[in-house]
């Protein structure tokens, strides 16, 4: 069961644009030639995406919730900006897209988490490496699931004055994984956004092998947008995968 409806409101809340995730991603395209290209695959509201237009970046953003997509479009006040929005899922952006033009794929905030099939998973990094330019970047954020793995685990809420947002997996009979989600608001009052919603535990050693399949070579892994360190403990995963 799906209410996305339910956090488009406080999206940009819970999912902040950082200064750190801004020069993290300068820095991953330094070496590229001007204007950046780039694609975010689970684009939500595009606050991100926006920024980085603002910089004078190409910039396509995908998101196959309409609630949010048409949250995007909204912030997208200005025609200036070399920017688009699309809805689209990742299993077909490689029928839709351009092959081999972007400078930098991202897909951050476990939003890779809801390809929830490693045969899909295994296309997404087939398709990224197809449509990203050469020397391109592919750069993932999700859950560490090296560190969550026990059958029932709650997740660290994500919470301000205004909202308080809690993630639960459970793990099924068969082994396979869902996750339940719900907010709360500052008067009390509980909505749903996921519940039941299958997902796939994607570890570091799984990217290593899935990448490797479709060409991909190098792999760099941190903790965070500051670049600390990654190990088994760490709650997040960025992975930057050339």
């Amino acid at each position: 069961m799906e209410k996305v409806q339910n956090i488009v409101e406080y999206y940009d809340e819970l999912y902040p644009v950082t200064e750190s995730q801004k020069i993290f991603f300068k820095n991953e395209s330094s070496g590229c030639k001007q204007p950046v290209k780039y694609l975010r695959i689970g684009c939500g509201t595009g606050m991100f995406e926006i920024s980085l237009a603002q910089e004078g970046a190409d910039v396509t953003g995908i998101e196959p919730f309409k609630e949010l997509l048409d949250s995007a479009n909204r912030h997208r006040r200005s025609q200036l900006m070399s920017i688009r929005f699309f809805q689209m899922s990742p299993i077909e952006m490689n029928r839709f897209l351009g092959k081999s033009f972007y400078n930098i794929i991202s897909c951050l905030d476990s939003r890779i988490e809801f390809i929830n099939d490693p045969v899909l998973i295994r296309k997404f990094f087939f398709d990224t490496k197809e449509l990203l330019a050469k020397n391109g970047k592919l750069i993932l954020k999700l859950r560490n699931y090296e560190h969550f793995t026990k059958n029932l685990e709650i997740l660290p809420e994500i919470s301000n004055i205004r909202i308080c947002m809690r993630t639960q997996i459970r793990t099924l009979e068969d082994g396979k994984k869902v996750l339940d989600q719900e907010i709360k608001t500052g008067n009390g009052h509980i909505c749903s956004v996921f519940k039941d919603k299958p997902i796939y535990p994607l570890t570091r050693t799984e990217i290593q092998e899935f990448g490797r399949e479709v060409g991909y070579k190098n792999f760099q892994f941190y903790s965070n947008y500051d670049k600390a360190s990654f190990s088994s403990n760490s709650e997040e995963l960025i992975a930057v995968i050339s």
